[in-house]
């Protein structure tokens, strides 16, 4: 019988998904997003290629597995809206993530222009575009400055050369054959194009 994959706006009861050395476990968190410390907590501007995708990275999950993690958008907005105040600039639209988006989306607005704010529905990981899309491949930018805003939240903030990584150089043995299919049908090459889709 074929794997079936649904998406889910369902919190997950359980808690938020903990990445702990080469395994990932559940753990029960607080209102906020919580992040374990260590190798994912942060800021990630390195170009760092070692990051294990998780249960949910994509948006699909078996049925039969329950729902996916759910990433609370408080903390995304109280970010925002830090983030806003250090530039002397205003929150734009935020777009809370309908199917089959994998993301919000929100932006930031100040002299300089509107910077669009990237967050992944299902995992608390904070990505920079030029332009609102439905789904992205190569098109990040680097972090701004006030993306500390997002770390300090608890966010983990995602540089452009690491959503530019090939999937061949990241860790992805939790991805079932039902994802990688998704994946090969829609020429998704990249980090970014995974985390950053709309499957449909």
């Amino acid at each position: 019988m074929p794997e079936r994959f649904v998406r889910t706006s369902v919190p997950d009861p359980r808690g938020w998904l903990r990445l702990d050395g080469d395994r990932t476990r559940t753990d029960r968190y607080d209102d906020h997003v919580g992040l374990a410390p260590g190798r994912m907590s942060g800021m990630v501007d390195d170009g760092d290629t070692d990051f294990p995708l998780p249960r949910g990275a994509t948006g699909f999950f078996l049925a039969m597995d329950g729902p996916l993690p759910e990433t609370d958008l408080r903390p995304f907005r109280t970010a925002l809206y830090a983030a806003a105040r250090v530039v002397e600039g205003q929150v734009g639209e935020i777009e809370s993530q309908e199917y089959p988006r994998t993301f919000h989306t929100a932006s930031i607005v100040d002299r300089t222009g509107e910077s669009v704010v990237l967050c992944h529905a299902h995992h608390p990981w904070i990505a920079f575009a030029q332009e609102r899309r439905n789904w992205y491949a190569e098109e990040f930018l680097p972090p701004p400055p006030w993306a500390s805003a997002f770390a300090e939240a608890g966010f983990v903030v995602l540089s452009s050369e690491q959503l530019a990584t090939p999937l061949s150089d990241v860790d992805t043995s939790e991805l079932t054959k039902g994802e990688w299919r998704h994946i090969r049908s829609y020429g998704i090459t990249t980090l970014g194009g995974t985390l950053f889709n709309a499957w449909a």
